[in-house]
């Protein structure tokens, strides 16, 4: 596996439990947590219920708040690395240089920081929240004061008193903002497109809502089950009734009224497009800090650096002490692609170019034995991703078992025809969806406008899709006798038999 986040653990707990020891979890960094190890900044939470963000095989009764923060939800990650007897297969400091498939021995090559392996299987969990996205902006180079990205906060620097800029206004940006405008002395927000954003519903989880959870378990499903049902129907209105979702903007304009009084700001700050056709974002406190006398809102992407100087697409010129990107991540063009070589000898970067696709968002076509978690069209607009891992990680334990009952050598490589078919059945689906329908350019989008981030249907569609591997939709290859031998993971030292590309790479 690469990645120690949700899904890189998710598969190993996954593995152990079908019985699978003999793996290993390879980590670019020093400890485990992806996302949520990398993104500490200020005020930085999750935007899903606690209960609903954590694996169903692993609740923790525990949970102080409804929304969790991301202090918390990080211990969560390093218990469930515990309870689960994961250390022994933790690989840190071990980023992926480059995969190789060869197709002779039929198995993967690995380069990494530490030295090089191979592996029968390869289980990439980078996730898309993995590597941030700094635009090219001229003159950045030259700028005298901080710069960094919300998910590289510079902990070290003191914002106290300076002329702090906020570039986006994002699930991140509407976090920092608030818990930053107090001490600087003065913020500048950059806003390209302002979201829609709700009040977030967050509250301390009492004493005896967490004696209750701990002393009878099935309380805590049963609230498990009620917030999924919640956003399942929620989907189904992003998903069939995006015209149906003014109500909902109501609440939005509504929570926005409340703290900004004035007209001229309010149509600044009020998103013409279909609410959820990006993400909903969920805060309520962003709009009274926008309100405070300090902060200034630039209804303009920055377009240009001049020294000290940040200069709005507008022409706006703000001095600043400190530029802070929230700016988002590669989701579209996953930097892991780039070192990933297939059966043709080509990267899945070259073969993605045209767009992101793979077989129930797991298997790309010419890359036998390799399956991504979090792959093509498995994202959620609003719900829990836990969900779908935990779906993929079903189909991922099907796929072992799959291989186990070919015998001997063998790999699956996913069927172009197969991967064309499902891909056809996505983007068709996705036409009438809120997220290619609702008039915005979003972070969901590719370079040739194709959404091949999100899942056009509910979290229990997907699951009845991944629940089993249909090998009508592989192709079995089968190595040369000569290289017929034992499976498992061979490397300088280290001995595992699936290499889990859970974490960063």
């Amino acid at each position: 596996m690469i990645g120690s986040g949700f899904g890189g653990l998710g598969a190993a707990v996954r593995l152990r439990r079908e019985g699978i020891t003999d793996f290993v979890v390879l980590e670019r960094a020093g400890s485990v947590g992806g996302t949520w190890r990398d993104n500490s900044y200020p005020g930085c939470a999750c935007d899903v219920p606690s209960h609903l963000y954590s694996f169903s095989f692993a609740p923790n009764p525990e949970w102080p708040r409804t929304f969790s923060g991301q202090r918390h939800i990080r211990a969560y990650l390093e218990r469930v690395a515990d309870t689960f007897g994961l250390r022994p297969h933790i690989r840190l400091d071990h980023e992926v240089l480059s995969m190789r498939w060869n197709a002779d021995a039929l198995h993967w090559e690995i380069s990494t920081a530490r030295g090089g392996l191979t592996a029968d299987v390869v289980v990439s969990a980078t996730g898309p929240l993995s590597d941030p996205k700094i635009p090219d902006i001229p003159g950045l180079a030259g700028f005298p004061g901080k710069v960094f990205h919300s998910a590289r906060w510079d902990h070290g620097y003191d914002l106290r008193g300076k002329r702090v800029a906020v570039i986006g206004t994002g699930a991140s940006a509407i976090q920092i903002v608030p818990s930053i405008q107090p001490e600087a002395g003065a913020l500048t927000l950059f806003q390209r497109t302002p979201p829609w954003v709700l009040p977030r519903a967050d509250r301390a989880i009492t004493r005896a809502e967490r004696w209750l959870h701990s002393t009878f378990p099935a309380t805590g499903t049963m609230r498990r089950g009620l917030l999924w049902g919640i956003r399942e129907l929620q989907v189904s209105a992003f998903v069939k009734r995006p015209n149906e979702l003014g109500l909902v903007e109501t609440l939005a304009k509504r929570n926005m009224a409340r703290s900004i009084k004035d007209p001229a700001t309010r149509a600044k700050l009020t998103p013409d497009y279909r609410i959820g056709c990006k993400r909903i974002l969920l805060s309520s406190d962003y709009y009274p800090a926008l309100a405070a006398p300090n902060v200034d809102v630039v209804a303009s992407g920055l377009k240009e650096v001049r020294g000290a100087t940040l200069v709005a697409a507008d022409g706006t010129e703000t001095e600043a002490d400190a530029v802070i990107f929230g700016t988002g991540f590669h989701v579209t063009d996953m930097p892991i692609a780039e070192r990933v070589t297939g059966a043709d000898g080509t990267t899945l970067a070259e073969e993605w170019k045209d767009g992101m696709a793979a077989l129930r968002g797991a298997s790309a076509a010419g890359f036998p034995n390799f399956m991504t978690i979090i792959g093509p069209n498995t994202g959620l607009g609003n719900s829990s991703m836990i969900l779908m891992i935990e779906s993929q990680l079903n189909y991922l334990a099907d796929f072992m078992r799959q291989l186990t009952t070919l015998g001997g050598r063998a790999a699956l490589d996913a069927r172009p025809r197969a991967v064309a078919a499902w891909n056809h059945k996505v983007q068709s689906r996705m036409e009438r969806t809120v997220w290619n329908s609702g008039g915005c350019d979003s972070w969901y989008l590719d370079a040739n406008g194709r959404n091949t981030t999100v899942w056009p249907g509910t979290t229990s569609e997907f699951r009845r899709a991944t629940r089993h591997v249909d090998l009508a939709e592989y192709e079995v290859l089968r190595a040369p006798a000569r290289t017929a031998e034992g499976p498992g993971v061979r490397a300088g030292g280290m001995d595992a038999g699936v290499a889990d590309a859970g974490a960063r790479s």
